[in-house]
């Protein structure tokens, strides 16, 4: 019987599920190095299977991973406003890279209720005026280190690190100009049973 030859589509859903493990500490660096060489060169879901087989808690999770056809999260989400208001909140899935154009207008991005796609959200932006909030859950960190700002303030006095393992990184790229970006964390929302 002819082994079914893996798709970019299925090592990409392996690595999501690696990218989580070594994020939340299921694996070390080194393993994470020796697994995701293993699922880029896979040519077949056999070879798949086992690198991430001690990851996925589901009984014949793996079959389903690999070989079921799901919506991948977006590549890429971009949003663009000029002299208005953008709020996402909510239960809304985060992209694996947001681009955010915007000219004097208020954004902000309530990442608590949001659903993950990886480890990292790379948020490149390009704005001019107005403000910029994010607000953060436990276990989200936020590096600003290549965000370019002129004439602009950069707000992120804490990073919210009360001992939750990282989730999730947020990294800021791109330029910002006669605006304001601000961080804040808080407790992700709970709903009363039965609501």
């Amino acid at each position: 019987m002819t082994e079914l030859r893996a798709s970019d589509q299925d090592r990409d859903r392996i690595i999501t599920v690696l990218h989580a493990a070594v994020g939340d500490g299921r694996l070390d660096p080194a393993e994470f190095d020796e697994r995701l060489d293993a699922a880029l060169t896979a040519r077949t879901v056999a070879a798949l299977a086992p690198l991430v087989a001690d990851l996925i808690a589901e009984p014949g999770g793996i079959g389903a991973l690999a070989l079921t056809p799901a919506d991948p999260p977006a590549e890429l989400l971009t949003i663009k406003e000029r002299h208005g208001t953008v709020r996402r909140d909510g239960r809304w899935t985060l992209p694996r890279r947001l681009e955010l154009r915007t000219s004097w207008s208020d954004v902000l991005l309530d990442l608590t209720g949001a659903v993950r796609s990886g480890p990292e959200l790379v948020i490149e932006m390009r704005v001019t005026g107005g403000a910029v909030e994010l607000l953060l859950a436990p276990g989200m960190a936020v590096d600003a280190n290549e965000l370019s700002v002129r004439h602009g303030v950069v707000d992120i006095s804490r990073d919210g690190d009360d001992g939750t393992p990282q989730t999730l990184r947020v990294r800021l790229v791109g330029r910002m100009r006669h605006g304001r970006i601000g961080a804040r964390w808080q407790a992700a929302r709970r709903t009363a049973i039965g609501s």
